[in-house]
C-alpha cells in the first residue's frame, strides 16, 4: 500500500468528508482537506482537524475551496500542488440537498443544487486531470447516492443532480480509459450525518400551501427517515470512509465503477440496477468496438 499518495477532499468540514479525512490521516496519507470559510464559518472544524492530525502518521494540509467558483477551484488546485507537489486522488464529496415538493423548489434552488453537486465536480475534475494524465495515474472518487439510481420523493433537485453525477462520472470513466486515471462512484445509503439537518426546504411557500393537507407529506417522510437514522443500531457512516479507503488501496484498473454502501436497506436495489446497466453498457461498448478497451465491471 502506497501511503505516499496525496489525497484532495472537497467538503471536509463535516460528514463523509470529515470522516474520510480522519481515516486517511490515520492510515498515513497526505490529505489536503478543503472547505469553504476556512477562516470563517468553518474555522472551528478546521482547528479541530488540526488537533486531530497531531501525532497521526499522515500529513494534513487545509485548503480554502468553494466548488461553485471557477476561480476558487483553480486557485485551490494550484495551491494544492504547491503544498504537496502532486495530487494522486481526488474525492469529490461536497454536496447538499433540497427537501420538499419539486413544484415548490425554485429554479434558483435547482441551479444551486446542480452547481454544487454536478458543476462543482466538473470544475474540480477539469482542474486536476491535466496533471493526472501527464503523470500517467490518478483516481477520482465521486460521492453519489443510492438515490442517484433510485428515486425518493420530495428531493427532486438532489435526486436529479445525483443522476446527472452518475452520468458524468461514467462518461469520464470511459473517456479516461488508457490514460492511467480511474474514475469511480460511491453510492451511500442513509446515514446519520448532518446531511439531513442541512437540507434546504423548498422555497416557494405559496406553491406548498396550494397542496393543502398534502403539504405535510415531505416533512413527515423526511422526519421519519431521520428518526430511523438515530439510535444505537443506526448505520455507522464510518463504513463509507472505509469503502473510500479501500478503493484508494485497490490497484489501478481493478477498481469497480460503482460501490454501494447501504447497511440500512442492504443495497440490493441499487446493486441490481448497477448489474443490469453494466450488462447493457458492455453490450453497447462492444457494438462500438470498445469492449476490450473499457471496463464496466461493478462492485
Amino acid at each position: 500500500m502506497d501511503k505516499k499518495k496525496v489525497v484532495l477532499i472537497t467538503g471536509s468540514s463535516s460528514g463523509f468528508g470529515l470522516l474520510t479525512t480522519r481515516t486517511l490521516l490515520e492510515q498515513g496519507y497526505t490529505v489536503i482537506a478543503s472547505m469553504r470559510g476556512l477562516d470563517g464559518k468553518n474555522k472551528e472544524h478546521a482547528d479541530s482537524l488540526k488537533t486531530f492530525a497531531e501525532g497521526k502518521p499522515g500529513r494534513l494540509h487545509l485548503l480554502e475551496l468553494d466548488v461553485t467558483s471557477d476561480s476558487s477551484v483553480e486557485t485551490a488546485v494550484k495551491r494544492a500542488y504547491e503544498m504537496a507537489g502532486r495530487i494522486d486522488v481526488v474525492i469529490n464529496n461536497a454536496g447538499f440537498g433540497v427537501a420538499g415538493f419539486a413544484e415548490a423548489t425554485t429554479v434558483p434552488q435547482f441551479q444551486k443544487n446542480f452547481d454544487v453537486n454536478v458543476f462543482g465536480v466538473q470544475r474540480v475534475s477539469r482542474a486536476v486531470l491535466p496533471a493526472m494524465r501527464q503523470q500517467g495515474n490518478g483516481l477520482i472518487i465521486n460521492i453519489s447516492s443510492i438515490i442517484g439510481r433510485m428515486v425518493m420523493p420530495f428531493a427532486a433537485s438532489y435526486v436529479a443532480s445525483k443522476y446527472a453525477l452518475e452520468g458524468l462520472s461514467e462518461s469520464y470513466r470511459y473517456e479516461l480509459a488508457g490514460t492511467g486515471v480511474d474514475v469511480v462512484i460511491i453510492e451511500p445509503g442513509g446515514f446519520g450525518t448532518n446531511f439531513l439537518e442541512n437540507m434546504e426546504p423548498a422555497a416557494d411557500s405559496d406553491r406548498l400551501k396550494s397542496y393543502g393537507p398534502l403539504a405535510e407529506m415531505p416533512e413527515k417522510m423526511w422526519s421519519g427517515f431521520a428518526e430511523n437514522l438515530k439510535g444505537d443500531d443506526a448505520p455507522d457512516p464510518q463504513v463509507v470512509a472505509d469503502a473510500i479507503a479501500k478503493l484508494i488501496e485497490t490497484p489501478a484498473g481493478q477498481r469497480p465503477l460503482r460501490t454501494v454502501v447501504d447497511p440500512m436497506m442492504g443495497g440490493e436495489g441499487p446493486r441490481a440496477i448497477n448489474q443490469t446497466t453494466d450488462k447493457i453498457q458492455a453490450e453497447l461498448l462492444g457494438n462500438l468496438g470498445m469492449a476490450d478497451f473499457i471496463s464496466v465491471k461493478g462492485n
